[in-house]
């Protein structure tokens, strides 16, 4: 009898140095062009795939079981998948799971996401380690047909993400109320009934279980598009200011961003941040911010806390860095990451304003970082009583 040919490869993936990996398409089709980066978590693949600050990126998931406990809209962290891509090493199975109503591929599908599988994860994370984020085109057609020279051209005439602003294309388009506080075993995500301090929430790219970590804390928080104003932000009369995560350069979402906080910080309110927030707080006392080579991406990130020597664990997502060397006199550094020394957090002295770099609301720890909402929530409290 004799043999089948061999099937051809449904998915390619074309990187800027021409390099190409083929491999097993699923999810929607068609192509699109964005920076590889590769992240080490071994959960979390829905909430990484909707977290707001991988637009214009495709995420390499280093640990091969991805798909196996398939999807639920309770771990969408907002609407849709905001990562344009995803490079995997197997192909997903059928999802395993009581909470599972999806499955990955045809949740990818559905919502318009490209993903390959069969891939080398380990050489492509070694090249992307080695040479840095690459502009990648990624390309799935059910029949194998690929102009991979034209893919190629698309990953070097992409712009890449320095001077990119993307929080205005992730960012809420109005205003909203939010009361939903974490997931808790067995009645899932409570409302937040008895708040106690206000909170106005600027949306870079927030995500929802940020969100749930505010409400959690105490907190009844309005969210507004990453353009408010100072004026616009004070008028809802807030207890505190909370600058959110997001994607793209931060120096040039700062064009918009930084004045505002200038403008808050002219007040006694207390503020925090976390990722683009962190970076925004940072531009806006007269910092200088990075771009990192591959990034830190995943949830096995130590960080340690200088003012205690407590190491964290931590989830991150960041492929820029605020560089501690430029931190002007008044404020200091909190917190750095053990992977490499980069400025994890910082705070102005004497006064409650600070932010981090990694996610704790992600929960890696899994608790390791929550008391970061709980300083914020008693930092308003005290405010409030003196």
């Amino acid at each position: 009898m004799a043999a089948s040919a061999p099937s051809k490869p449904t998915a390619c993936l074309a990187l800027a140095d021409g390099t190409v990996f083929f491999g097993t398409g699923f999810g929607a089709t068609g192509d699109t062009v964005a920076e590889l980066c590769f992240n080490t978590a071994m959960t979390g693949y829905q909430e990484i795939m909707t977290d707001p600050s991988y637009a214009g990126q495709i995420v390499t998931f280093t640990f091969p079981h991805i798909g196996n406990t398939g999807v639920t809209p309770e771990d969408d962290e907002t609407v849709a998948p905001v990562a344009a891509g995803m490079v995997v090493k197997w192909d997903p199975t059928l999802a395993s799971n009581w909470r599972a109503t999806e499955e990955l591929k045809d949740w990818l599908t559905r919502t318009g996401r490209i993903a390959i599988g069969g891939i080398d994860t380990r050489r492509l994370t070694r090249a992307i380690r080695q040479q840095g984020a690459p502009h990648a085109a990624l390309a799935h057609d059910p029949e194998g047909n690929f102009d991979v020279e034209a893919l190629v051209a698309k990953a070097r005439e992409w712009p890449g993400l320095e001077g990119m602003d993307l929080a205005k294309d992730v960012s809420c388009a109005q205003s909203y109320r939010w009361d939903e506080m974490r997931w808790a075993w067995p009645d899932g995500y409570d409302r937040q009934e008895a708040p106690a301090h206000r909170v106005v929430a600027v949306d870079y790219g927030a995500k929802r279980n940020i969100l749930r970590c505010l409400a959690s804390a105490g907190c009844d928080v309005t969210v507004l598009p990453a353009t408010a104003t100072a004026e616009e932000v004070l008028a809802h009369k807030p207890d505190g200011v909370f600058l959110s995560n997001g994607p793209g350069d931060p120096a040039a979402t700062g064009e918009y961003a930084v004045p505002m906080i200038q403008d808050v910080l002219k007040t006694d309110l207390p503020v925090f941040g976390i990722c683009l927030g962190h970076q925004m707080l940072a531009l806006a006392l007269g910092a200088k911010t990075v771009k990192m080579n591959h990034g830190h991406h995943g949830a096995n990130h130590p960080v340690k806390e200088h003012s205690t020597g407590k190491v964290e664990i931590t989830s991150m997502n960041h492929g820029f860095a605020v560089d501690a060397q430029t931190l002007p006199e008044g404020v200091e550094e909190t917190h750095v990451s053990l992977f490499d020394g980069s400025n994890c957090g910082i705070r102005i002295s004497g006064r409650p304003v600070y932010s981090v770099q990694h996610h704790p609301e992600a929960s890696p720890g899994p608790q390791d970082s929550f008391y970061l909402f709980e300083r914020f929530a008693e930092a308003m409290a005290a405010r409030k009583s003196s």
